[in-house]
């Protein structure tokens, strides 16, 4: 049972790794003005889109003037829930 807690804990650090850089990349192109056509960029958007709108939505705050920390802020958010779920997985299995 334990490899099998190992496992899933394995499977999601990667995919919240991977969805990190994700958000980082979307970050990246918010800097310049993109393609909206570009598959890539459409891929970003649809991956990044809905969690940045609800965080947006609850913490209208992190949008000023014209600078937008909402993608920090899910970073952070992520990096956290992702050492909690992930670190208690592998406590769970030992």
């Amino acid at each position: 049972m334990g490899f099998l807690i190992i496992a899933i804990a394995r499977i999601l650090e990667l995919a919240f790794t991977i969805y990190i850089f994700i958000v980082i990349a979307r970050a990246l192109i918010s800097w310049v003005n993109p393609d909206p056509y570009n598959p890539i960029v459409r891929f970003l958007h649809n991956m990044t889109d809905p969690a940045l709108y609800r965080l947006r939505r609850l913490m209208p705050f992190l949008q000023m003037g014209g600078l937008d920390l909402s993608p920090v802020a899910l970073l952070l958010l992520l990096s956290v829930v992702q050492q909690l779920v992930v670190g208690f997985l592998y406590r769970l299995a030992a």
